[in-house]
């Protein structure tokens, strides 16, 4: 606590590496007071490096704010902080099963559609973090997702992180 006050202005430096240095430690360490910024540089900053550092830390925030502004990353930044907002979303998500919802709507939009076989892998992880806490329908739409990457994905890696979710949710072996 004792940092707080000498790492938020770091969020404000001109350097990159400054500012992604202060993201890392407040996300380690977590301050209420900087949620805030902490947002504004996930939806602004033009460095790439700082929105992923901030992506990452946001997921040590339990507040709703940083919900949205997470979903709003894994539908529109570059992959490096779609991987990470896929992430957090999974902590976020786990606070509430209203959150769970809002997380895992736009995890099985992204499972879908991306085209970054990391972030895709990272959606399924996500996925099944929050599993226990969606609706039948959206559990219904992750497996079924599951099932047809399991069986027919291009990508190997993704082919197996949906296996290992299938096995995971007591349908082992239902891919082959």
């Amino acid at each position: 606590k004792r940092a707080f006050p000498l790492l938020l202005p770091l969020l404000d430096q001109p350097c990159p590496v400054e500012r992604m240095s202060a993201v890392y430690a407040l996300g380690r360490n977590p301050c209420p007071d900087a949620v805030d910024k902490l947002i504004s540089l996930l939806e602004t900053d033009d460095n790439a490096y700082v929105r992923r550092a901030t992506a990452w830390s946001l997921a040590n925030y339990d507040n709703q704010a940083v919900l949205n502004p997470l979903i709003k990353a894994l539908k529109n930044d570059v992959s490096s902080v779609r991987l990470w907002a896929s992430s957090s979303l999974a902590e976020i998500g786990s606070i509430s099963s209203e959150n769970a919802q809002l997380a895992a709507e736009q995890l099985l939009i992204s499972l879908r559609i991306d085209n970054e076989p990391v972030v895709r892998s990272n959606c399924i992880w996500s996925l099944c973090r929050l599993y226990q806490q969606l609706n039948s329908t959206s559990q219904e739409n992750f497996i079924d997702e599951c099932a047809k990457i399991a069986l027919f994905d291009k990508e190997p890696s993704v082919m197996e992180e949906a296996k290992i979710a299938l096995d995971s949710m007591g349908m082992k072996g239902f891919y082959n």
